[in-house]
């Protein structure tokens, strides 16, 4: 190996045994965890109120088609009536 690898090898290691460098690449992964998370939860969010939107929807389609059978009902009855 060659000297000028020898001593740059040396000065990372030097570089990455100090507590600051730990202290930043702690920082560092933990900003990149912390992002993640806020990333996951925020999808999270987005899909539970997707799925309030779509439950809300199938509630007022099924009280609509409730309602426009119950009206075809009284229509029938209606005719039944006037003939």
């Amino acid at each position: 190996m060659s000297q000028i690898m020898t001593e740059a090898i040396h000065a990372y290691h030097s570089v990455t045994a100090t507590d600051t460098f730990r202290n930043l690449e702690w920082m560092r992964q933990k900003t990149a965890h912390d992002e993640a998370q806020a990333l996951a939860n925020a999808r999270r969010q987005e899909r539970e109120l997707w799925q309030g939107v779509a439950e809300e929807r199938d509630t007022a389609v099924a009280e609509r088609d409730t309602a426009l059978a119950e009206i075809e009902k009284l229509r029938q009855q209606l005719a039944r009536l006037t003939n």
